[in-house]
């Protein structure tokens, strides 16, 4: 095994903050394996700092990482030896998932670990009194678990060292309180492996064709096959929890799909809008051989339950008289699956009904992790840990997503509007900065660099959009528009009848249009890691010709619009994504002709 090295590309520090140098040759091999198990929290131009926090640690563990490979990594890529104190946090951190793992054993739940004074603690807790049937830790002989729980259970029982003739020790814990008390040791720092099994639900027959709509016969690709096995866990019994990770244009919905059909059950299925829900739908219907008479929509002007039910989080957290009057789809069938589409967006309140079935198998998928609220551990232990992640750039090489080339062009604020932001509370700043005036002959350029690409125009502002749209003659949707306008916007932009389209931020998430090669970002919601990784999404499925994507940020020069924009293009960095720093420069500016962008050196 390599050792540390002055001439290496890390220097790792005692408070877990990697600091990696971004020149250096090795970098690229180092951040693919950083991100497996770190966190990218700055990227300035020479250094890049990473931190690796419990929840960053747990979902590595969780994907079958352990310490013994992430310290091997670290000392083989360090500047200097890895401190005594670096090592035992990260093997105390990681070896804490799977100490408490919650198991059926003679039709009670129980909360089981190898050393009694684990669950002494945990009861000592007053907010987890209510959780347990009685405060009653119980000895269980290793043999016997093995025998009740199945030979996965006896796995986890020999990770925990326990040889045999060994015993462990137990508590009953109420069967509803089954997510609250995950949730509630999750926040004490106890991360519970759940292998308590699920409920069946009610059977569905049905099979993913073999050929497409045009004739094209289906396969798998080898990372979606990988992303299924990984969710159920190489066919285990108690696989069926968790969050796969995938760039957008990955097929996540076929991957949903694929899952569906693995365990052919009832499935409900969550997602973000309505567009999404007939995307989903459509998808099923064209790849599967489920009829219209077995896929429901439930949204805000349809409201059907059928074996496949697709909903969405806007009707499902709708509230009348402070009740959630459609949270009963829970409920209202034996569901043998429920699947979270865009899962890092799931509202507090589904947290609360997810909570309730979790001896219902479920399914996060996502492009990114990253939730702005800060409730990712709520994701980890409601709905799973993470297990399944592709790199971005992993899959751009194979040619499974378009070679995205990300550029940021910075333009500057005219006299009038400079003052009136210097002036102006930090929330008007961003504001003023993001509605710079100076951006519109910049998308009119860019439109015309690209004329023969399909284009979308993505921003915050409807104000904005909308004389964006008067100024090109080109159409506009945003929340204001009738769903089935939007629907059909979208469908004359698949089919090349709509060259350039504008999309408010409705169009972030899960809409289906795969022939869109440029992005052109005029405006967003502050610093959103998420948002950015979804906008670059949207021009990501792999294209027919040259495969290849352009994405442009426009922002405001030494302005707050400026500094979210940095903060934005983060989780994108950490992928592998590099941003061109661009200054756009008016025809006045230059030799009198077509207004164009200019390079400069950031």
């Amino acid at each position: 095994m390599q050792r540390h090295s002055p001439e290496n590309p890390l220097v790792v520090q005692n408070d877990l903050t990697i600091f990696v140098e971004v020149q250096h040759p090795q970098y690229e091999i180092v951040r693919g394996e950083l991100q497996r198990f770190a966190d990218l929290v700055k990227s300035p131009e020479y250094i890049h700092t990473y931190r690796m926090t419990s929840l960053s640690l747990w979902n590595a563990a969780a994907s079958g990482y352990t310490a013994v490979e992430v310290l091997q990594f670290l000392t083989s890529y360090a500047k200097f030896p890895i401190s005594y104190t670096i090592k035992s946090t990260i093997e105390q951190t990681m070896n804490k998932f799977g100490r408490l793992y919650l198991r059926e054993s003679h039709q009670e739940l129980q909360l089981v670990a190898e050393e009694r004074a684990w669950l002494e603690e945990l009861i000592g807790y007053t907010s987890m009194q209510s959780y347990f049937l009685h405060p009653t830790i119980e000895k269980i002989k290793v043999e016997e678990s093995a025998q009740t729980t199945g030979e996965s259970n006896g796995e986890s029982i020999s990770r925990l060292n326990a040889g045999e003739g060994a015993s462990l020790w137990g508590v009953v814990v109420k069967r509803e309180k089954r997510g609250d008390l995950k949730q509630q040791c999750m926040r004490l720092g106890y991360p519970v492996k759940d292998v308590a099994g699920y409920a069946q639900g009610e059977q569905l027959t049905l099979k993913v064709q073999d050929k497409l709509e045009h004739g094209e016969p289906f396969s798998w690709r080898p990372y979606q096959t990988e992303a299924m096995d990984a969710f159920f866990a190489d066919g285990d019994a108690f696989g069926g929890h968790g969050v796969l990770v995938l760039p957008c244009g990955a097929g996540k919905t076929i991957i949903g799909i694929g899952c569906i059909e693995r365990l052919q059950s009832a499935t409900l299925i969550l997602t973000t809008n309505t567009s999404s829900v007939r995307q989903w739908k459509r998808e099923l219907l064209e790849k599967t051989t489920l009829t219209e008479a077995e896929v429901g929509e439930y949204t805000g002007a349809v409201k059907e339950i059928k074996p496949v039910t697709i909903a969405t989080y806007q009707i499902l957290t709708y509230q009348s008289e402070e009740s959630f009057i459609h949270m009963g789809v829970f409920q209202q069938k034996n569901w043998g699956l429920i699947i979270y589409d865009e899962v890092h967006l799931l509202p507090a309140p589904i947290f609360r009904a997810t909570a309730a079935i979790q001896s219902t198998r479920r399914l996060g998928l996502t492009a990114t992790l990253v939730r702005e609220d800060g409730r990712e551990e709520d994701v980890f232990s409601l709905v799973g840990p993470k297990r399944y992640d592709v790199s971005w750039k992993h899959l751009e090489e194979q040619g499974f997503i378009a070679k995205a080339t990300c550029t940021e062009v910075r333009v500057e604020f005219d006299p009038v509007f400079k003052e009136a932001y210097f002036h102006s509370s930090p929330r008007k700043q961003t504001r003023i900065a993001q509605e710079n005036p100076n951006k519109l002959p910049v998308v009119q350029d860019l439109i015309h660099q690209h004329r023969q690409l399909p284009t979308l125009i993505i921003g915050q502002y409807v104000d904005q959009l909308e004389t964006l749209g008067t100024l090109l003659n080109i159409p506009v949707i945003t929340g204001k528009m009738k769903q089935e306008e939007r629907d059909e916007l979208y469908r004359q932009f698949r089919e090349g009848h709509i060259p350039v389209l504008a999309v408010s931020k409705v169009a972030n998430f899960a809409i289906d249009l795969p022939d869109a090669a440029v992005a052109i970002q005029i405006s967003g919601t502050y610093g959103s890691r998420q948002e950015e990784a979804q906008r670059l999404g949207r021009i990501l499925r792999p294209k027919s010709e040259d495969n290849e994507a352009y994405f442009y940020h426009i922002v405001t020069k030494d302005s707050r619009d400026q500094e979210y924009a940095s903060k934005r293009q983060l989780f994108l960095m950490e992928q592998g994504y590099r941003y061109n720093r661009l200054e756009w420069q008016s025809s006045a500016e230059q030799h009198g002709g077509d207004a164009h962008v200019a390079t400069f050196e950031s």
